[in-house]
């Protein structure tokens, strides 16, 4: 069967063709396009030039010219109707033909994961357009998001009930184990319970790959939620699915970014579809906090700068420097733009426009030089303690330069704003090659360059990491940790992988361990997100009288057996979540009378702790054993 003359042409305005003709030959931007050797006769002088707004090449010397359909034919011999479909294949359009369908769902283990997630997003998007989803439609509206927009991103709705979505994709089809390993829904805690949808009451964001395949998905709610359910809420990393080699976004903006020969990294996909909206289409977001190298080089292939554009507060500064280091390894030129006090991307197109955008965007500074600015409107250069404060902040950006040019101005801006030699900072800054890696061997050789008279006299402020008095005066007994298991099953979960960190926080906060030395590590772990290093400098973050806990934890973490990880994380996270109905139920039996009186408060708090855990059978609640101090273990009373 021909392929549809209209589904061609689509194939062939979808293509980059620059990113695909840039693989049989280098192309450098010259104007509106882009020259370089001709890779059909082998020439060497940039007379192959290829116009992408166009979508059309054409060599000057040997006189061949046509489209990527005519590129892929004269170049790799197909025929034009494989030319077309291996250009769908890369654009993510899909060819009618049932004998290719069946052989894809025979050669790809993972086909059924991509039909799932195809389905969810055009489920998702019908609600949007039903009577149900007029109030997602007013907040997009609201958010300045065109009909436009939301067709050509793929945003939907996710409805508040509980099972809508997994009803309907078994009703389709679909098995539920397929659902639960791309994250579509999730295990009820409770048994005999079908798994529920784990996106409710909430806008959503497809996420795509280069070829438009659907791997994820990202949701937002509608307004202010109480405290302990997060704003922003995403897919889980599946076999379809890594967010640390995505970037949402990079398949719409590919093309523009290339045009524009810079990249603006922005936190997240609703700023993303923002700026898209109001016509900044060269951005890009990356899906999570901290950048990842992979998502670093998928930058650094289509653009050689790139300008960060987060929130000014603390923890967007945060983020921009721990990011633009990253695209400084990658051999990215980094600048930084600084937004209004109180402003973010969405916030400042919607409310002055494009321009006024991109204002800020011409007045960004290099990485370096916005790190010099604020330390500098912070006075560290006006004392000796405070130049050797900031010397230690700005050396990381130096060392992450790849460029050997780059890294030389660096150390003349720091060199001319503190005095300090050149050959002094570049020693310095070359010094930090082979570091230890142990938590006692970082500290150690530390201390060691201290009394040598070198080596960084002054860190990061560390104060608010330090136990309190009472919390030194109070080390955990031996006792005390025994039954304080699940908390140092759950830090080493956190020092085997970031990503328990986030999850760790989305149910309880440091507050909540109750071993005061495992609360310090807890808010250590929470504040060097996204610092993590080869070298294992990320552990001078720790205070140096918790070493024997780190690694204690640490060597726990190389002899545990990691399978079963979400099972293992569930159990400890249980044993926590259950500690406040145990208290009350040591409490009830405190206060209860000892004589054959009836006290109604009691017998209600009774009640309810019984519902509470029939209802949650899943958290293991014991009885009364967990407290040292209770008066049952010191044989005081009887029940």
């Amino acid at each position: 069967m021909p392929i549809p003359d209209h589904l061609v042409e689509e194939i062939r305005q979808r293509a980059d063709l620059v990113e695909i003709l840039s693989e049989h030959t280098r192309l450098k931007r010259t104007g509106k396009t882009w020259r370089g050797p001709c890779p059909l006769h082998g020439g060497e002088g940039p007379n192959f030039s290829v116009d992408p707004a166009k979508g059309f090449y054409k060599c000057f010397t040997c006189g061949e010219a046509g489209t990527v359909y005519n590129f892929m034919m004269k170049h790799l011999g197909m025929t034009f109707p494989e030319a077309v479909r291996w250009t769908a294949a890369r654009v993510g359009v899909e060819v009618p033909d049932e004998r290719d369908r069946e052989r894809d769902r025979e050669e790809d283990p993972n086909r059924v994961l991509y039909e799932v997630n195809g389905f969810a997003a055009q489920w998702f998007r019908e609600q949007l357009a039903s009577p149900a989803g007029q109030r997602a439609r007013d907040y997009l509206a609201r958010r300045g998001i065109t009909p436009e927009s939301i067709e050509r991103f793929g945003l939907g709705w996710a409805p508040e009930e509980w099972d809508a979505f997994g009803n309907a994709a078994r009703k389709a089809g679909f098995h539920t184990a397929d659902l639960l390993t791309v994250g579509l829904v999730k295990e009820a805690k409770k048994t005999g319970r079908e798994p529920y949808d784990a996106f409710r009451g909430r806008v959503i964001f497809p996420i795509e790959d280069l070829g438009g395949r659907v791997l994820a998905f990202g949701g937002r709610v509608l307004e202010q939620v109480e405290e302990h359910v997060p704003k922003y809420l995403n897919s889980p990393e599946s076999p379809v699915y890594s967010k640390g080699r995505t970037l949402y976004g990079l398949g719409w903006s590919r093309g523009s970014i290339r045009r524009e020969e810079v990249a603006l990294v922005v936190e997240g996909y609703m700023d993303y579809v923002s700026l898209a909206a109001h016509g900044v289409t060269h951005a890009i977001a990356p899906l999570g906090t901290a950048m990842t190298e992979e998502q670093a080089a998928l930058i650094a292939n289509y653009a050689p700068r790139a300008i960060l554009l987060y929130d000014s507060d603390k923890a967007g500064l945060k983020a921009t420097f721990r990011n633009g280091d990253q695209l400084l390894r990658a051999g990215v030129e980094v600048l930084v733009a600084t937004l209004p006090e109180g402003e973010d991307p969405d916030s400042l197109v919607r409310a002055q426009g494009a321009d006024a955008l991109r204002r800020y965007l011409s007045d960004s500074l290099d990485i370096m030089d916005r790190k010099i600015q604020l330390l500098d409107r912070k006075g560290l250069f006006t004392s000796i303690k405070g130049t050797r404060r900031a010397i230690d902040v700005l050396l990381p950006t130096v060392r992450a330069a790849r460029d050997a040019v780059v890294r030389g101005l660096y150390l003349k801006r720091i060199s001319d704003r503190t005095s300090v030699p050149v050959e002094t900072l570049e020693a310095e800054a070359n010094a930090v090659t082979e570091q230890p890696r142990t938590f006692a061997q970082v500290h150690d050789q530390r201390r060691r360059e201290r009394e040598a008279g070198r080596g960084p006299r002054f860190q990061a402020d560390l104060s608010r990491y330090e136990s309190r008095p009472e919390e030194r005066e109070q080390r955990s007994s031996p006792q005390k940790r025994l039954r304080m298991g699940a908390e140092r099953d759950l830090l080493m979960m956190m020092f085997h992988s970031e990503r328990w960190v986030e999850e760790c926080a989305k149910f309880v906060g440091p507050d909540e361990f109750e071993d005061p030395d495992y609360r310090r590590l807890f808010r250590v772990l929470i504040e060097t997100e996204g610092q993590r290093d080869p070298e294992g400098l990320w552990l001078l973050n720790f205070p140096e009288d918790l070493a024997g806990d780190v690694e204690a934890i640490r060597q726990r973490v190389e002899h545990h057996d990691w399978s079963g990880e979400q099972r293992f994380f569930a159990e400890n996270m249980d044993k926590i979540l259950a500690r406040p109905a145990e208290k009350e139920g040591r409490d009830i039996k405190h206060d209860a009378p000892t004589d054959d009186t009836v006290d109604q408060d009691i017998l209600e708090r009774m009640r309810d702790q019984l519902a509470f855990r029939r209802e949650n059978k899943h958290l293991k609640i014991k009885h009364g054993i967990l407290d040292p101090n209770d008066p049952i273990l010191r044989g005081e009373r009887r029940y």
